[in-house]
């Protein structure tokens, strides 16, 4: 950690954002190659992992976008930092009003360019009508919660802001089960008769991503303020002045998180552990779970110094934003790969070769990534 008050940033963080994206930027498709390959059950397992739950239910891949969202709530309070140091107050929520609005203004823009960004990565540019076009977007639900943390992270003090996170899970969980819709009724938690489906076909313009309900709808995303705000609260405690050593911190952390880990499989039973409706315990759940991976990062690589096995992640980590736009499509980095390692590969056994075109593909969009991280490019937004 850079002792800078001024500018304190976590090499854990970077890293552990860019572990997120690895696995969304290529990392998944070497796991399948070699499940494929290998039929080893370990590696099975893992690919099995790597894919989304149908509907209730929890995977790997269902947390790495939570977890996204957490680590950009978690980099709000070390951001903010600067600021803070040069009013010369205690925290954020002091900040005098005129600096409140500059930042308001800069986060509506973050916000909005994000919203756009989700727009293109779903296919702006191959347009195909209005109707055809999705609106909702990962990117569009990272703004948009980010925002609204942000909002509740500079106007209420820590204690406010627990009791905020509180009521957007607990309203959230009570009108899902309470609120009926037509035709289906209340409480409903399917992708057809769910609250947050009806919502969505009746107010999100455009194409929903499964015709009758959006990952990314409307009224989920007032949940995922939540997981924002978790990020929040854990990179607060970290960097508070308190009697905790660092050792304590993470001893604090890892207790909270599997608090909050038993608190989503409890509300489970009441409200099930559902990505696709960001439910209040899925919040609950994948949070701790984000908590747990963070203070992992963080007691390896900021308190222990082991930081050269995390360089490519934290080169990923740097240009996260960058690498996810153009995974999605932008870039043809299996083109690429194969321009400069096809020849070699063609070498290998057959068997292998889809094991080795796959790593050819994430060497090839490391290597990117350790140019523009060496020349200090950045997609910052």
């Amino acid at each position: 950690m850079n002792n800078n008050p001024k500018s304190i940033r976590l090499v854990s963080l970077d890293a552990l954002r860019g572990f997120d994206m690895f696995w969304i930027m290529s990392g998944e498709h070497i796991i399948h190659a070699l499940a494929e390959t290998t039929h080893i059950p370990l590696f099975e397992w893992m690919s099995e992992q790597l894919h989304h739950t149908a509907w209730n239910g929890i995977t790997f891949y269902d947390m790495i976008f939570p977890l996204f969202l957490f680590i950009a709530g978690a980099s709000m309070p070390f951001s903010m930092q600067k600021k803070v140091s040069e009013a010369s107050v205690e925290s954020a929520y002091e900040l005098p009003n005129v600096v409140k609005r500059s930042l308001y203004v800069a986060m509506v823009k973050r916000t909005v360019i994000l919203i756009f960004l989700g727009i293109v990565v779903n296919g702006l540019f191959k347009w195909n009508g209005y109707e055809q076009t999705r609106i909702a977007s990962v990117l569009g639900r990272i703004g948009l919660a980010w925002f609204f943390a942000g909002i509740i992270y500079l106007n209420n003090n820590t204690l406010k802001q627990i009791y905020w996170f509180v009521f957007i899970l607990v309203s959230y969980w009570l009108i899902m089960k309470y609120v009926p819709v037509p035709g289906f009724g209340a409480g409903v938690l399917t992708k057809e008769g769910s609250l947050e489906s009806y919502i969505d076909r009746i107010l999100l313009p455009g194409r929903l991503h499964s015709k009758v309900h959006d990952p990314e709808g409307i009224l989920s995303t007032i949940p995922a303020i939540g997981t924002a705000m978790l990020g929040v609260f854990t990179a607060t405690f970290l960097k508070a002045k308190n009697t905790f050593s660092n050792y304590q911190k993470v001893l604090v952390m890892v207790t909270g998180a599997f608090i909050l880990i038993g608190i989503g499989l409890l509300w489970d039973y009441s409200f099930p552990i559902n990505k696709r409706l960001w439910s209040s315990s899925f919040v609950c759940f994948v949070g701790g779970c984000s908590i747990l991976l963070f203070t992992l990062f963080y007691l390896i690589i900021d308190l222990w110094k082991l930081q050269k096995w995390a360089l490519p992640f934290v080169w990923i980590g740097s240009n996260s934003i960058l690498i996810y736009m153009a995974s999605e499509g932008i870039i043809n980095f299996g083109y690429t790969a194969n321009f400069l390692f096809g020849g070699l590969i063609s070498y290998t056994p057959e068997i292998w070769q889809p094991v080795f075109t796959a790593c050819s593909i994430t060497i090839t969009q490391i290597i990117l990534l350790y140019i523009f991280f060496k020349n200090k490019v950045f997609l910052k937004i």
